[in-house]
C-alpha cells in the first residue's frame, strides 16, 4: 500500500473512531448513571457489551507519535529515587535523552543505542528502567521519518553511525555504549572509529545485545528474506514518499505501517485473541488485566517511519553483502576496522530462542574486536530467552542484566 492510499484510509475511518470513543464514553456514563439512581442492571450488560466494543475498536489502530517514557521514579536496593527525564542535545533526526536518579552523581554513564527499526526508543523502556538502578542512562531517541524536513537532508547508514559518535562525545569521557538488535554493526563501526582516532570519549565499554554482526551464522527467516530479493526489489516495492500534511512531505521512507502489518500478519490469530481477551476483561469489569493488554498495544502499535537510505543500505551492507565480518565496510570513504579497538571491554550477549538474530550472529564480533585482551572479552548466552528477552522480561532483570552491570563496573574502574 502506498503512503497517500494509506493515509487516505486512515483519515475516512477516523470520523468512524471519534463515533466509537464516544460511543464508549456514552455507554460508560449511562451504566454510572442507572447505577447511582439505584436501578438494577444485569450484568455483563448490553451497555458495557457496546462500550467495550466501541473501547476496542478505537485501541485497534496505528499511531505515529513516540509513547512517553514515564519513568517517574526507580526502586533500588539503595531505595526510591525520582528520575529527572532531560534532553541533552538534538539534530532533526535525534535527541539524545538523559535519565538520572535526583541526587545521585557518580554512576557509570550508559548510552544505549535503540534500533531504528519501526518503533520508538519508548520500546526499551523496561531496559532503561533496569538499568537505572546502578547507572545513568542516556538514549537515541530517534524521529519519526515523517516528521523530518526534507531539507534536513538525508539519514543513512553513515549518519547513524556518526550520531552515535557525537552524542558519545557530548556525553564526555569515561561513558559506556550498550547496543540493542539492529544497531549494534553501527554501534561496532562508531567504536572502531573512534578507536582508530584514540577519540577521548570512544566508550569504556562496548554491549552488544541480540545484533546482526554477521548474518551468515545461522540464518534466520529474516537474514533469508533479506536476501531473498535484489535491493532493487526492497526500493520499488516498499519505500514510499511522505504525503501532505506531514512535516517530512516528500521524504522517502520505509513506512512504520508496512513493517508493522508484516509483523502483525505472521502472528494474526495471536493478535486477534489478544484484542478479544481485553474486550472479554473490559465485559467482566476487569480493568487491570484490560489495561495490561491496552498498555501494550499502544507501545507495540506506535510506528515510526525510517529514511529510506538507512533502510536500504542496511539492508544491502548487513544482511545482503555482510560488508562488516568481511572487513569491507566503509563510514564516510573509511574502511571500518574492528581490530583497531583495544581499551573497550566487549560484551556480547544472545538469546537461545532468538528467531531474529540467531545464537553466533552477535558473537561474531568477539573474532572482530581480536585486540581487546581476552580478559576484557565476555559472550553470554541467556537460556530460554526469545529476542525481545534479551532486553526485557524477567530473564533480563536477572539474568542478563547483572553480567552487562559487572562488565560496566569493571570497565568504569
Amino acid at each position: 500500500m502506498s503512503y497517500t492510499a494509506y493515509q487516505l484510509q486512515n483519515d475516512l475511518i477516523a470520523p468512524w473512531r471519534m463515533f466509537a470513543q464516544a460511543g464508549a464514553a456514552f455507554a460508560q456514563a449511562m451504566e454510572r448513571g442507572l447505577a447511582d439512581s439505584g436501578y438494577e442492571i444485569e450484568q455483563p450488560s448490553a451497555l458495557r457489551r457496546f462500550g467495550a466494543a466501541c473501547d476496542v475498536f478505537t485501541r485497534m489502530r496505528l499511531t505515529h507519535k513516540r509513547p512517553p517514557f514515564g519513568i517517574a521514579k526507580v526502586e533500588t536496593p539503595r531505595g526510591s529515587f525520582a528520575v529527572v527525564e532531560e534532553v541533552v542535545t538534538e539534530t532533526p533526526f535525534a535527541k539524545l535523552v538523559r535519565f538520572r536518579k535526583e541526587g545521585v552523581k557518580g554512576e557509570p554513564r550508559v548510552l544505549l543505542s535503540a534500533p531504528m527499526s519501526g518503533h520508538f526508543a519508548t520500546l526499551l523502556r523496561e531496559t532503561v528502567r533496569t538499568m537505572l538502578t546502578d547507572h545513568e542512562v542516556y538514549i537515541t531517541d530517534w524521529s519519526n521519518g515523517r516528521d523530518v524536513p526534507v531539507l534536513a537532508g538525508r539519514f543513512g547508514f553513515d549518519e547513524y553511525v556518526e550520531h552515535i559518535m557525537d552524542f558519545l562525545r557530548a556525553m564526555g569521557e569515561g561513558s559506556h555504549l550498550m547496543s540493542i538488535c539492529q544497531p549494534c554493526p553501527a554501534s561496532l563501526a562508531a567504536a572502531a572509529i573512534m578507536a582508530e582516532d584514540d577519540d577521548p570519549a570512544q566508550p569504556l565499554s562496548l554491549t552488544l545485545m541480540a545484533g546482526p554482526v554477521d548474518c551468515r551464522i545461522n540464518p534466520t527467516k529474516v537474514n533469508e528474506l533479506a536476501t531473498s530479493k535484489p535491493i532493487e526489489w526492497f526500493e520499488t516495492k516498499l519505500i514510499s514518499t511522505v504525503p501532505a500534511p506531514h512535516k517530512g512531505f516528500g521524504r522517502r521512507v520505509y513506512p512504520g505501517f508496512v513493517q508493522l502489518t508484516a509483523f502483525m500478519s505472521m502472528n494474526l490469530e495471536r493478535h486477534m485473541q489478544s484484542f478479544k481477551a481485553m474486550y472479554d476483561h473490559m465485559v467482566a469489569g476487569d480493568d487491570a488485566a484490560a489495561a495490561q493488554i491496552a498498555d501494550f498495544y499502544e507501545e507495540y502499535l506506535a510506528v515510526a517511519d525510517l529514511p529510506a537510505e538507512f533502510y536500504l543500505e542496511t539492508v544491502r551492507n548487513i544482511f545482503q553483502e555482510h560488508l562488516l565480518p568481511r572487513g569491507l565496510l566503509n563510514w564516510r570513504d573509511r574502511r571500518v576496522n574492528p581490530a583497531a579497538i583495544r581499551r573497550s571491554a566487549l560484551l556480547t550477549v544472545e538469546g537461545e530462542r532468538d528467531d531474529i538474530c540467531s545464537i553466533g550472529q552477535t558473537m561474531a564480533a568477539q573474532e572482530l574486536c581480536r585486540s581487546v585482551r581476552p580478559y576484557l572479552r565476555t559472550h553470554h548466552i541467556q537460556t530460554g530467552v526469545g529476542h525481545y528477552g534479551v532486553f526485557s522480561g524477567r530473564k533480563w532483570t536477572n539474568g542478563i542484566y547483572p553480567i552487562v552491570r559487572d562488565s560496566i563496573h569493571a570497565a568504569n574502574g
